[in-house]
């Protein structure tokens, strides 16, 4: 689904990522964890087609980066980043800001089909968001419009869904809501890449992990392979216990070294 051959990004004399290779294979599902500025939200943006490297290839779907018409792959990538929810007006009501990710718009500005309408309904309905339908995007919570931008991304059936560290800002309530819909689409035919900070958040939905540090891969692979006790510890540079428990990781910082 998407491949990464030796990605390199530099500007001027920084090297944002250095020599970077990934392959993200049809039915495996990706979290992606480092350091503050360490390269994740760069990779997502390789992805999309958002950012191109100085050095290296970037292949989705079959599609070589530079060589074809990337407004056309992004049709069949849905993407969630930290500032996608600014562009949206707080006045327009849930549905129809759901409805937008069928045609990939802000706003509608001409009628909308019925059974647009319907899908979108349909999606709040599995999340059990019906009776916010109506209401208007400003009045829930931080948590609600995270789950109303998932569902506008799957109002048009991507191929791959890219999320850029969707429970941030949210509190453990609402996190953990967030992580159920999230753990949801592996009832989906869908390849999901997710970067977070936080290794709580690797639900069971997750397959293989990538750890970036200081712009370079530290480890990639099936997710209890990579994520262990000393790949933690040399990511982010502080000594932790790391347990398994319902399908997630979960860690403890410890005074040792």
């Amino acid at each position: 689904m998407i491949s990464m051959q030796h990605i390199t990004l530099q500007r001027e004399n920084d090297i944002i990522l250095n020599d970077v290779s990934l392959e993200i294979k049809s039915g495996e599902n990706w979290a992606i964890l480092g350091r503050n500025g360490s390269g994740k939200t760069t990779l997502l943006e390789m992805m999309t087609g958002y950012l191109f490297p100085s050095r290296g290839r970037v292949e989705v779907m079959g599609n070589v980066y530079g060589q074809c018409d990337i407004r056309e792959i992004r049709k069949s990538i849905g993407y969630i980043s930290p500032s996608l929810l600014d562009r949206f007006a707080m006045t327009d009501p849930v549905w129809e800001v759901v409805a937008t990710g069928a045609y990939a718009y802000l706003r509608f500005y001409e009628t909308i089909p019925q059974e647009v309408k319907e899908d979108a309904y349909r999606l709040l309905e599995e999340m059990n968001m019906a009776r916010l339908a109506e209401h208007t995007l400003g009045t829930l919570s931080q948590g609600e419009r995270k789950k109303v931008l998932l569902a506008r991304c799957l109002m048009g059936n991507p191929k791959i869904l890219i999320m850029d560290e969707p429970c941030a800002g949210l509190d453990l309530f609402e996190r953990e809501k967030m992580l159920i819909e999230v753990d949801r689409l592996r009832q989906r035919d869908i390849t999901v890449v997710y970067v977070t900070h936080h290794v709580e958040e690797i639900v069971p939905l997750f397959t293989h992990v990538a750890l970036i540090k200081d712009g370079r891969l530290a480890g990639a692979g099936p997710k209890e392979q990579v994520l262990n006790k000393e790949m933690i510890m040399r990511t982010y540079e502080i000594p932790v216990e790391l347990e398994w428990d319902g399908g997630r990781p979960w860690i403890k910082v410890t005074s040792g070294g």
